[in-house]
């Protein structure tokens, strides 16, 4: 068996907005804005809850400030993330309070099994269920499954945001993704189905050479 990945959208290439935006084009930094933010709130409100956007408003500062001196091999998307991380964790500094996933399971991911969960889960889940099923996720599982859905970065990537490995990553997020799974089929009416069904757990998986 192979490794079970998120499935999320290949994003689209930022780069030819990012040369214009520091250039001073402000039609460009808009359509920055309108690729990145919604992405990037839903990971801030991981961290910060209602915070959010106050953390969001202080990260596009610093990116509007920083913009014309980015080189940043891995992305825009990921330096947005990393600056939007760091704002995140002085303000939790600050306020001394304790990080809180806050984005609805419905809302950001689609859990890899057998059967298909997140349908079951929409229909049978409320928001507040959601909420409190995210919350007891670790939050490095909580942070690897939305830096790679939400905000769409491969697992090297977001690796770097978190100051981990890829391979850390990939697992974080499949064990996040696996759990939300076994919980929500539990809360949708404990159908007759095995959580673990055509899932390969990568931590422990023998590569096979095939796929």
């Amino acid at each position: 068996m192979t490794e079970v990945e998120p499935r999320t959208a290949r994003p689209t290439d930022l780069s030819p907005l990012v040369s214009a935006a520091q250039q001073g084009d402000q039609e460009a930094f808009r359509a920055l804005y309108r690729a990145v933010q919604p992405g990037l709130l839903r990971y801030l409100k991981a961290l910060v809850a209602d915070d959010a956007e106050d953390v969001a408003s202080e990260t596009w500062l610093q990116i509007s400030r920083d913009l014309r001196t980015f080189r940043g091999k891995e992305g825009f998307r990921a330096w947005a993330a990393t600056i939007g991380r760091n704002r995140a964790m002085d303000h939790l500094r600050h306020r001394k309070r304790r990080p809180a996933v806050s984005t609805p399971i419905e809302q950001m991911l689609e859990l890899p099994s057998a059967w298909d969960t997140a349908d079951s889960a929409s229909e049978s889940i409320s928001t507040d269920s959601a909420l409190a099923l995210i919350r007891t996720l670790p939050r490095d599982q909580a942070e690897a499954v939305l830096l790679r859905v939400v905000v769409g970065l491969d697992a090297e990537t977001a690796g770097k945001v978190l100051g981990k490995r890829a391979g850390a990553i990939r697992t974080a997020s499949y064990r996040g993704l696996r759990r939300l799974a076994e919980q929500l089929d539990q809360r949708a009416g404990g159908r007759d189905r095995h959580p673990d069904a055509g899932v390969t757990d990568p931590s422990s998986a023998t590569p096979t050479g095939t796929t």
